[in-house]
């Protein structure tokens, strides 16, 4: 058992989607493991000020430091707090997170060496960033993919008679929900029945609102459910029977390996993470970013061949059993030690 103090974004609101904050430490909880989380704290400077606080009154109890680090504010926060612990000889370990933190390796080279050179061990949720990571010169970070508990996602298999379309992400301009709006419209305009379900918060940089206007001038049915706990998305996924991920910049997505395991056939964007986690014409295929003529083949082309379908649902499926919380907490066991 380990006494672990993660820093991050604990914020739960309309907003957002659940953080690693959230997943891997009620998980690390359950394998008997003391946490000590920051922060809840809603305003930015006294969410900084949190993160250090708890950092300097635990320094003598914590024996690890868990540190989320995205591409957005959320790094600057990752760099201060290294430092801190740095100073204050804790080990630290920071989670890389989100498809775009590339762009601070280019331009906030000397910040990131702040970061990873004095960690304790660096871990990436995804082979994507591990080998992105490793062409700028840092080979030590450690592979641990995000993970989740496989019997809570039952698998099924679907049919594709009629097209049930599920869309599960916050909306946000770097996930492109407007293209799922314009395959709808294409899929129908080819005159086949088809559904469209998208789940997520609103991110608040106007996408939501424009990919509702959207449907209404395309005059295609949309179902926005707005945010969901993730039992009651699987719940609804029972009624849909394909999965499309829209992205224009991506990492590895739990969202998609959730419809991988569930038995949902997997269409997604060719960006980012995505050919790390999903080899195409196997378990799922991939088509360029914006691509609505590509999606709409792709979609085509699985109706089409339900031997296809099955392959790639069965083998999507076996791809997310090596996500199973029983696997990944072992690959936590040997860095925690």
């Amino acid at each position: 058992m380990s006494n672990l103090l993660y820093i991050g974004n604990r914020l739960k609101h309309k907003q957002s989607n659940e953080t690693g904050i959230n997943n891997l430490g009620y998980l690390l909880e359950l394998e008997g493991d003391h946490l000590i989380y920051a922060s809840t704290k809603k305003n930015k400077v006294l969410r900084l000020l949190d993160m250090l606080r708890v950092c300097f009154k635990y320094r003598k109890k914590a024996d690890y430091v868990l540190i989320d680090t995205y591409s957005t504010l959320n790094f600057w926060y990752a760099v201060l707090v290294s430092q801190l612990c740095r100073g204050l000889k804790l080990r630290y370990i920071p989670i890389l997170h989100g498809g775009n933190l590339e762009s601070r390796l280019k331009h906030n080279p000397r910040s990131c060496r702040l970061l990873l050179k004095y960690a304790y061990k660096s871990i990436a949720p995804s082979l994507f960033l591990k080998a992105t990571f490793a062409r700028y010169g840092y080979n030590q970070v450690t592979h641990i993919p995000n993970s989740l508990s496989l019997a809570n996602y039952p698998f099924e298999t679907r049919p594709l008679h009629h097209l049930n379309i599920l869309w599960v992400r916050s909306f946000s301009s770097i996930y492109n929900p407007q293209l799922a709006v314009r395959i709808l419209r294409s899929l129908k305009d080819q005159g086949l029945v088809a559904t469209l379900c998208m789940v997520g918060p609103d991110s608040g940089d106007g996408s939501f609102e424009s990919t509702k206007q959207l449907a209404k001038a395309l005059q295609v049915h949309v179902t926005f459910t707005g945010k969901l706990p993730k039992a009651e998305w699987v719940t609804l996924s029972k009624a849909y029977n394909l999965f499309i991920n829209t992205t224009h910049v991506d990492n590895m997505p739990v969202s998609v390996i959730e419809a991988m395991a569930l038995g949902l056939p997997v269409v997604s964007t060719n960006v980012g993470g995505m050919p790390y986690l999903i080899e195409h014409g196997t378990d799922g295929l991939l088509v360029d970013p914006d691509d609505t003529h590509g999606f709409v083949e792709a979609i085509k082309q699985l109706r089409s061949n339900p031997g296809l379908l099955m392959h790639i649902t069965q083998k999507a499926r076996q791809k997310a059993e090596s996500f199973d919380w029983t696997i990944v907490k072992k690959q936590w066991w040997n860095v925690l030690k």
